[in-house]
């Protein structure tokens, strides 16, 4: 089964900050406690040069091993409110929700394939419902955020390898419940194919 790295590899290879060695591709993060990684002066630069998140990052939460199929993380501990953006990276397979530009959720997804591409781009989350089910495909979307006037939209599914969507974002149930409940219409969404980074693995 594949493995998905965790956010923390993800910003460094997404960002373009890796370097040859684990060690050093951390250096430039501070671990200020066991559940959260704040980002120095220049991780944030580097982010923010890279194009592809939605917010300006602060901290990052700290997954201490790869993410698989179905997995996901959520911690809302000593985040203050803000507003909500979520990221969703086509080729890492990760979906990261932030608040104030401090990471609280993150998660492997599905995505479309062949003739049912997920879009690209900056969306705003349209509309939201709870026990939506698709008319085109028969199919229950629980805790819908809808994305695009034809129907695109992050919503529960059941994460496994081998599964995609008709253009949807699925991610886990539960993480689908936590993030309908912190996320409104009007919130943004960038949905990315981030380029091909040095591979990080990010140990305990």
């Amino acid at each position: 089964m594949a493995v998905i790295g965790g956010s923390v590899a993800a910003l460094a290879a997404r960002s373009g900050s890796a370097n040859d060695s684990h060690s050093q591709a951390h250096s430039a993060l501070v671990v200020a406690n066991d559940q959260r990684i704040f980002l120095s002066d220049r991780q944030k630069h580097d982010a923010a040069r890279s194009g592809i998140w939605p917010v300006q990052i602060e901290s990052l939460m700290n997954v201490r091993r790869p993410l698989k199929y179905g997995d996901f993380r959520w911690d809302e501990r000593g985040v203050p409110d803000g507003p909500v953006a979520i990221q969703v990276d086509l080729r890492t397979q990760l979906i990261s929700a932030f608040r104030g530009g401090h990471e609280i959720g993150s998660a492997v997804i599905l995505y479309g394939a062949d003739s049912h591409d997920t879009p690209l781009g900056r969306f705003p989350i349209l509309s939201k419902a709870k026990d939506y089910k698709s008319r085109t495909y028969d199919a229950p979307m629980p805790y819908s955020l809808r994305l695009t006037r034809d129907g695109v939209a992050i919503h529960g599914s059941d994460v496994r390898w081998g599964t995609a969507t008709h253009g949807c974002v699925g991610v886990p149930l539960e993480f689908a419940q936590r993030l309908f409940k912190v996320a409104e219409p009007g919130d943004q969404v960038l949905i990315v194919r981030s380029p091909e980074g040095k591979r990080v693995t990010h140990s305990g």
